[in-house]
């Protein structure tokens, strides 16, 4: 797969522009998002505990409505792609993601497998900043080594689902339909995964296009991986707080 950024080559000017430009990326991130991780919105909340029985097309909206809205989700699948030219390939990462999120998703909340909510969105925070490091060649550079990127997609895409099976745990959600309800809500994920990675492919196939890709790419995986650990030490601090 072809991630790797030669960062080395860039002149310094162009690495303090591309900095300062990550730096505002960052703020347009806190200023434009609540850093609720897996949120869910109280309506949705409400919906889901009064509800009963099979609820199919209401699920699968709320699925979808997850996948558009989490952006903890899209920064991960946005530095997976990043160099990823091929349909084929992206069809290959995208699929392990979602069976990973899947499999946790479902069975997390059906057997009713408990976890420290705190700590897994903290570990999906960090997926967020293993693969931008990914991208800048940060692991062949630091340790002449390169991690199996398709093995570590499903690996974070096991934590990704599981994130969200802690908060819907929360919640008193009928027995009744409960798996037919889940089947319909990670359907739904993956129709809204198509529709943002969509318009994702179709921005940076653009962008790719421009002469300053490689520069600016750069800062944008500074910036993904700024998100990252802004997310993990947000997470780590409410595990603090709340003990």
């Amino acid at each position: 797969m072809h991630n790797l950024l030669h960062a080395n080559g860039l002149a310094l000017p162009d690495r303090k522009l591309a900095l300062s430009r990550s730096v505002i990326a960052l703020l347009l991130l806190l200023m434009s998002t609540q850093l609720f991780a897996h949120g869910v919105t109280l309506g949705d909340q409400g919906y889901i505990q009064e509800i009963t029985g099979v609820n199919i097309i209401p699920f699968i909206y709320l699925g979808a409505k997850h996948m558009v809205t989490g952006y903890d989700h899209l920064l991960f699948l946005f530095a997976v792609i990043f160099f990823l030219h091929r349909l084929s390939q992206v069809a290959l990462y995208v699929s392990l993601f979602a069976l990973g999120h899947s499999t946790t998703l479902i069975l997390g909340v059906y057997l009713d497998i408990q976890a420290n909510a705190y700590v897994i969105d903290a570990i999906i925070g960090l997926s967020v900043v293993y693969k931008a490091l990914d991208n800048l060649n940060a692991y062949q550079r630091w340790f002449d080594y390169q991690p199996n990127t398709r093995l570590a997609t499903l690996i974070f895409g096991f934590f990704h689902g599981f994130g969200l099976a802690t908060k819907i745990q929360d919640f008193e959600i009928s027995d009744d339909g409960l798996l037919a309800n889940l089947i319909a809500f990670n359907l739904g994920v993956e129709i809204g995964q198509l529709l943002a990675l969509s318009c994702i492919l179709i921005v940076m196939n653009y962008w790719r296009l421009q002469r300053s890709f490689e520069r600016q790419g750069y800062g944008a995986n500074v910036a993904i991986m700024s998100g990252g650990f802004l997310l993990m030490f947000y997470q780590l601090s409410g595990l603090i707080l709340v003990k």
